[in-house]
């Protein structure tokens, strides 16, 4: 069940997208907004799949906390949240009335993942600027969620625009004004992009966002389903400045841990201004696979909506750090621990779509 853990997951080999017809995103001068500006919706999706979560007990916490995160962001800004109809009733007892239902169904939550990556063109308008999602590489059930991004873009009548680039929006993280940070690991692999150089998967995400400048760091292959997701360790929160989620004393032997340290370096070496914060020391899941990312959160309208997870020291040393990045805004935090026993959080679990 745990995103660390993919290899026990379900999930068959079907064959990468292709991008048939259409221009590339770079014919169409695209630019993707910054998270902070401002939203009109924030979409969501429906944990649903059993053959994604065997343990009815497990899906019924994650379905719970994908309720409350909704319900909390709704009172900031519009949600709407993607699920088949025959789940509409329950979720409806679950969700604040705020909250809207699309007949669109899914498998997964992470809409960071499988939802649309919404793109301004140089007139102002809106189009999906499309990273085909194919089940982080095919190592999970993807029949629905791998549809997702075309679905919206349809119900919304916008134009989706191939990026020809496979791959999830919580693989780079950009700042708005030019610059995207990311790991080799989830984009330079033969499950998504197989025969692309990395020259060549940065031009398109290049295009794809609207960027000018990339930051690499090689990641982690193979040890999470998302080979190593960077928004749960470096987030942009203005031009040029990140804030990272390092742990106080890395372990030389965890693969995730000595990565970090490289992306801290890599960052500082292209001259963005980073600022750290500590992982939790208590936690009230003790997992070894539990991402407790302080780093995972999400803006919104008028909010940032963060995790906590039982550390007082350090959940207050990241809401303080969120407060400064974040000074117009109200901090909300927020126990999403079945998220993170999945190895994400609510940056995974939510896509904004620019007003």
């Amino acid at each position: 069940m745990l995103r660390r853990d993919f290899l026990k997951r379900t999930g068959g080999m079907a064959a990468l997208a292709s991008f048939p017809g259409g221009v590339m995103a770079s014919e169409n001068g695209l630019s993707v907004p910054p998270e902070e500006a401002p939203h009109q919706r924030t979409f969501m999706q429906w944990p649903s799949s059993r053959e994604v979560y065997d343990d009815a007990e497990f899906l019924r916490m994650t379905q719970a906390t994908i309720a409350d995160i909704a319900s909390t962001i709704a009172a900031f800004e519009p949600v709407t949240l993607l699920a088949a109809p025959e789940h509409h009733a329950r979720i409806g007892r679950m969700v604040s009335g705020a909250v809207e239902l699309w007949d669109i169904p899914t498998e997964d939550l992470w809409c960071r993942d499988a939802g649309p990556l919404f793109a301004r063109r140089a007139d102002g308008s809106l189009v999906v600027s499309h990273l085909q999602f194919n089940g982080w590489g095919n190592k999970q059930v993807d029949t629905h969620d791998s549809q997702i991004a075309t679905r919206v873009a349809a119900r919304l009548g916008l134009p989706v625009i191939p990026s020809g680039v496979v791959g999830e929006a919580g693989g780079v993280d950009y700042d708005g004004h030019g610059l995207l940070i990311g790991h080799e690991s989830s984009w330079v692999i033969a499950n998504r992009n197989p025969g692309l150089s990395r020259a060549e998967v940065e031009a398109r995400l290049l295009a794809a966002y609207g960027a000018t400048r990339m930051i690499w760091t090689p990641g982690v292959r193979g040890q999470d389903i998302t080979d190593y997701h960077i928004d749960s360790l470096a987030r942009f929160t203005g031009p040029n400045r990140v804030l990272i989620n390092l742990p106080d004393e890395p372990d030389g032997a965890d693969p995730f841990h000595m990565a970090a340290l490289e992306t801290h370096d890599a960052l500082i070496a292209g001259g963005v201004e980073v600022e750290v914060i500590p992982e939790p020391w208590e936690r009230r899941v003790d997992s070894e696979d539990f991402v407790a990312s302080y780093a995972n959160y999400y803006v919104c309208n008028g909010a940032v909506i963060a995790a906590e997870f039982g550390d007082a020291e350090t959940d207050e040393i990241a809401r303080e750090a969120l407060a400064r990045h974040y000074p117009d805004r109200e901090v909300v935090t927020l126990n999403v621990d079945p998220l993170g026993e999945l190895g994400g959080g609510i940056h995974c679990a939510t896509q904004q779509m620019p007003a």
